[in-house]
């Protein structure tokens, strides 16, 4: 398969995108979700159960209506296609929406039940769940009117988010009216419990989670216990493709974070970051919301990918039904994209190591990135879970290649490299050799350019040493920092065709 570009995304690129503010039309199974807390000082005479003294209730949109509020939230002009009943449960979800700025005029208001899911919480301890909905299947007549609602709210939208939970709201009618607007829309994402029925839609886009790929694909992500379910989903992704109708899919796995499957390039894999989950919900809503918002932005489906997976990243630290802004998905990613200090950096890898994830180092002075850099840091990224880049401060780039480097500042390099999408981790070291920062960090393993052998290195001795792996990476041929710089230099001097042999020197390094 082709190697996957490299796309730089500065905050300050997340920041524009935040503010492009696609027109995104959401249809899909509305609920609203409860959360009613108090604290658990007695068992009931009545069964072995705590009696809950309810303190607290509060409420939030749920399933597409939080996906919704989630993509207000980001900054999208969202109209909601969706049923409630006419009842204290339906206006409340009603009022909630439009308090987060979501346009429900194409909601259709039935005399039915609304669907609610109410959680009895002792402290923070979920104790039992109270699922409500419709006593009767929604009418022919209530269909009708939401079909009707489709075709307008689908009419000039950036971008289409169809959300499916099974509700039965989205059958007969309204899938006729979504698959009628598909052609009009750039980008079509599909959520769905059972995504088969939707694949006469040829989505852009489908989310599984691993029950949904299960059912997609006949049989158990994994083995029997439901190991290296990443690796299975690439092994078969043309068969979840082709089951889906899909042209690319994210398949969405928790702890384990997401799998990218695009036809023709390398799976893209994301990473979740340990958090007590306890009390959150919603967070694959959240997801897909930033995903499909920054596929509507014009993202590549990669770095949409990252973007979703650092919005997740926030909900599931709240408590409740949540959803991210687009304030703490920036503040996120710039967190987790900029250079992070020697003792923060063994904090987070602690956390890394916890969840039982691989973790891999390579380190260099990265002055003017280049195709052999990437290519370098994606095989890199391969051999392992999680990929740290120690960077040469400005200091150590002098002492090692002269008073006319580096050409970029170690801010600067740290920034551009952090935005790969292959790079988890990024730290500036300002010693000649970065084994001090490897006997703190300890890396599984320690990645260097094939322009090394492992003799050549004082490093290799000190991986070794505890136990951990040095591997060689392939050597790039004709691709080097030095090259580029003498080629700026020549063509500024009126050179340009001298310039065109590049130097051999420091080809194919990834420590330069």
């Amino acid at each position: 398969m082709p190697a996957r570009p490299a796309t730089p995304v500065t905050p300050e690129l997340v920041q524009e995108v935040l503010g492009v503010a696609p027109h995104v039309t959401v249809v899909g199974d509305l609920a609203l979700d409860g959360w009613w807390s108090g604290p658990a000082r007695r068992m009931t005479r009545e069964a072995p159960a705590p009696v809950v003294e309810v303190s607290q209730r509060s409420h939030a949109p749920g399933q597409a209506a939080n996906t919704a509020a989630n993509l207000a939230a980001l900054g999208a002009h969202v109209r909601l296609v969706g049923l409630v009943g006419d009842d204290p449960d339906g206006h409340r979800l009603l009022d909630l929406l439009r308090e987060a700025g979501v346009d429900v005029s194409m909601v259709v208001v039935d005399g039915g039940r609304t669907p609610a899911k109410k959680r009895i919480l002792a402290g923070d301890q979920v104790l039992v769940r109270i699922d409500e909905g419709p006593d009767e299947p929604w009418s022919a007549a209530t269909l009708e009117a939401l079909a009707d609602g489709v075709a307008v709210a689908a009419a000039g939208a950036d971008a289409l988010l169809v959300c499916d939970y099974g509700g039965g709201s989205l059958d007969g009618p309204v899938h006729a009216a979504l698959a009628a607007a598909r052609p009009g829309v750039r980008v079509v994402a599909v959520d769905a419990h059972d995504l088969r029925p939707w694949a006469d839609l040829s989505p852009d886009l489908v989310t599984p989670n691993a029950a949904e790929a299960a059912v997609l694909l006949g049989g158990p992500l994994g083995g029997p216990q439901g190991e290296d379910r990443p690796g299975e989903a690439e092994r078969r992704a043309p068969d979840l493709l082709a089951a889906a109708g899909a042209r690319a899919a994210v398949v969405t796995l928790d702890r384990e974070g997401t799998v990218t499957l695009e036809p023709g390039q390398e799976p893209h894999r994301t990473w979740a970051e340990p958090a007590d989950e306890s009390q959150a919900s919603g967070a694959g809503d959240t997801f897909v919301a930033a995903l499909t918002l920054a596929r509507a932005a014009g993202l590549p489906l990669t770095v949409a990918a990252d973007l979703a997976q650092a919005a997740a990243d926030v909900v599931v630290r709240s408590p409740g039904t949540s959803v991210c802004t687009a304030r703490q998905l920036l503040a996120r990613w710039e967190a987790r994209h900029g250079a992070l200090p020697a003792h923060e950096l063994v904090a987070r890898l602690a956390g890394e190591r916890a969840a039982g994830r691989r973790i891999v180092f390579t380190n260099g002075c990265f002055d003017v990135l280049h195709r052999g850099h990437t290519t370098s840091l994606e095989q890199a990224g391969r051999l392992g879970d999680v990929l740290v880049v120690a960077v040469n401060g400005d200091d150590s780039v002098r002492r090692l290649k002269g008073p006319g480097r580096p050409i970029n500042t170690a801010e600067d390099r740290a920034a551009v490299l952090a935005a790969l999408a292959c790079v988890d981790y990024v730290t500036v070291f300002d010693t000649d050799t970065p084994i001090p920062l490897l006997e703190q960090i300890r890396p599984d393993v320690y990645a260097k350019g094939g322009d090394y052998t492992p003799e050549m290195l004082a490093e290799a001795a000190v991986v070794q040493a505890y136990g951990g792996e040095v591997r060689m990476l392939d050597y790039v041929a004709d691709r080097s920092t030095t090259a580029v710089v003498e080629r700026i230099r020549v063509t500024g001097s009126g050179g340009a065709q001298a310039a065109l042999a590049p130097a051999a020197a420091d080809a194919g390094e990834v420590a330069r």
